[in-house]
């Protein structure tokens, strides 16, 4: 007979009735977007206040390869979803866009659309992996992957070509996307590539009105008009 140690009898049994074990760790928290990467090891763009950063922009979004997948952040100050189209022109419809939209759990998700015309309709064929979001102090932050090549669809661009970026939040209803907050939603002056990494800031209306060079000139000149006076 082989006598088996009360302790190693011990350490079966607890396999079987329940005895405490280890707990897996706790998932990480949400990684802050850092914008110190901007321009250098990833593309940014940011709509808003100038000198705005990711938790304080109207929208940011960033980009940078990885491997065969690009990685994108989204954020917006919004409670319902934050979106980026991949376009042929600088015009709604016939995009393919990726939305990160907050549920009425309190969870992010990450949805895939096609604009058919003004309407976004959802697309079940997801490209999107490693996702994860948050919704916190009224924003909508968001990260996920899709591969850079894909095979040919309509509704699934091959991002290694450039595309114009249209940028998108507004509220969401029972978590289905709503229309987007402004008229006139923000777009890439150019086309983007995902092989070139700049940092490009758009000003909000708000900060538009004494920025573009005709507004610029045109308070020059009533400046020189009021200072040299009336003949």
């Amino acid at each position: 007979l082989f006598l088996v140690p009360v302790f190693y009898l011990v350490m079966i049994y607890s396999d079987y009735t329940g005895y405490p074990f280890p707990t897996a760790p706790p998932v990480d928290p949400f990684a802050k977007i850092r914008v110190d990467d901007c321009g250098k090891t990833k593309g940014c763009f940011r709509y808003g206040k100038p000198g705005c950063n990711a938790e304080t922009c109207d929208y940011f979004l960033s980009y940078r390869r990885i491997g065969a997948d690009v990685e994108f952040e989204l954020s917006a100050d919004t409670d319902g979803w934050v979106a980026v189209g991949f376009s042929s022109d600088k015009k709604m419809g016939g995009d393919d866009v990726m939305a990160c939209v907050h549920d009425d759990n309190g969870r992010v998700r990450i949805q895939h659309f096609y604009n058919v015309g003004q309407w976004a309709k959802e697309i079940q064929r997801n490209p999107a992996r490693d996702e994860e979001g948050v919704f916190e102090n009224n924003r909508v932050t968001c990260r996920f992957k899709r591969p850079v090549y894909v095979p040919r669809e309509e509704t699934i661009v091959d991002l290694h070509l450039s595309w114009y970026y249209l940028f998108a939040w507004g509220p969401a209803i029972q978590g289905s996307i709503t229309r987007h907050d402004i008229d006139s939603p923000p777009v890439s002056e150019r086309v983007v590539s995902i092989y070139k990494y700049e940092d490009i800031f758009m000003p909000s209306a708000a900060y538009q009105t004494f920025s573009s060079p005709f507004c610029l000139l045109l308070i020059v000149a009533l400046t020189f008009y009021l200072l040299m006076g009336t003949p």
